[in-house]
């Protein structure tokens, strides 16, 4: 069984094509699609005054649909900017000490590491890294101002850490407490309830919500960073008639606003989300259906002479399965030169199913993989 209908322009696209990345750049359901000329058609019909339905009704229902996803008990704590950089430069920024003392794992995604290696050059940052598996112990026994774990491994595939632990270390005064979720956010399901108040929240549509790129978010906790510095003037949009020289901020997420931006995302998430609730389509019922496509993968051994790095387990899983080995970048070469679309890190071929996969296309990726 799969959804293929739901998805049939990525397909038509290229009907020759093998898609399992999924986990990397998901491909666009027709619900995309119609999303994203839903908002070139609000461009056309309201003009200067679309801003008005952005900022209203199409934000608001964004916000409703990630917490009801998250658990979320209030929608209002979410911000949402073009991509998840921006959101963590605004974190960093409202943090007063300098240099900022940062604790992360040692498998964070290449945006974070190059952005704290710079402000460790530049003598903002002070960084310590840690083993995902000691970070809390590491994080107990030190004195940061933010720690900074992702809820699952970009490049391994595995989770960090029970995030209740981390959050009970945060506080307003520090450290505060930071989750990369992007590879968690509809891959697993997340409840994050009862530590709302405690924790930042990273996370985006391009991979496993399907909205595509620029419509990323974060949950920030009322009483924490209260004043980012680095700001735009949507951070105040509901009160532009401020005196000259007053800088003001929205009591809610949106303190963490920037300025103008490409809106369509926003556009495409909600088609998405309503698609999946049309089609019943919750994140336990994909999951559950990737892991059977993962089941029958491994139970070929088509891998031998690789390490599996995120073994199906009684644990939460990622969306993708990362296989280690040193022929992970020439087996990508084959896959590649045949049509069939996976991803390599370093030396980690991961391979990631969707809800756009039936059986027949796991046998193909193996018959791909015999064939190398």
């Amino acid at each position: 069984m799969s959804w293929k209908q739901l998805f049939s322009k990525s397909l038509a696209a290229n009907s020759d094509r093998l898609h399992f990345a999924a986990h990397s750049h998901h491909l666009w359901p027709d619900a995309a699609f119609a999303g994203h000329c839903q908002a070139g058609e609000d461009a056309a019909t309201l003009a200067d005054h679309k801003w008005a339905k952005i900022m209203g009704p199409v934000w608001a229902e964004a916000q409703q649909h990630v917490a009801a996803e998250l658990k979320l008990p209030d929608p209002a704590t979410i911000a949402f900017a073009p991509n998840t950089h921006d959101l963590l430069v605004r974190i960093i920024s409202a943090i007063p000490a300098r240099p900022v003392k940062v604790l992360a794992t040692d498998g964070e995604f290449h945006s974070f590491r190059r952005q704290m290696t710079r402000w460790v050059e530049s003598g903002e940052v002070i960084l310590e890294t840690a083993a995902p598996e000691s970070l809390l112990s590491v994080a107990r026994s030190g004195d940061f101002d933010l720690i900074f774990a992702s809820h699952v491994l970009f490049n391994s595939g595995s989770m960090v850490t029970d995030l209740e632990p981390l959050a009970a270390l945060a506080s307003p005064e520090g450290p505060w407490v930071v989750i990369d979720g992007y590879h968690g956010f509809m891959a697993i399901e997340t409840d994050l309830s009862a530590i709302a108040e405690q924790i930042f929240y990273l996370s985006g549509g391009y991979k496993y919500a399907m909205a595509g790129e620029g419509v990323c978010f974060l949950h920030a906790p009322p009483g924490y960073a209260e004043r980012p510095v680095v700001t735009g003037w949507y951070a105040a949009f509901d009160d532009l008639a401020l005196p000259p020289g007053e800088v003001g901020y929205a009591p809610d997420g949106r303190r963490f606003l920037g300025s103008t931006f490409d809106p369509s995302g926003l556009y495409r998430f909600n088609a998405v989300q309503n698609m999946l609730q049309q089609e019943r389509l919750s994140t336990a019922a994909i999951s559950d259906h990737v892991e059977g496509l993962q089941r029958r993968f491994i139970a070929a051994d088509p891998l031998p002479e690789m390490q599996l790095l995120n073994p199906l387990d009684s644990n939460l899983h990622a969306r993708f399965l990362a296989y280690q080995g040193k022929d992970a970048s020439a087996l990508y070469d084959h896959l590649h030169d045949h049509d069939v679309v996976t991803d390599v890190r370093g030396d980690v071929l991961r391979v990631g199913f969707a809800i756009y996969h039936d059986a027949t296309d796991v046998d193909a990726l193996l018959d791909a993989i015999m064939r190398n």
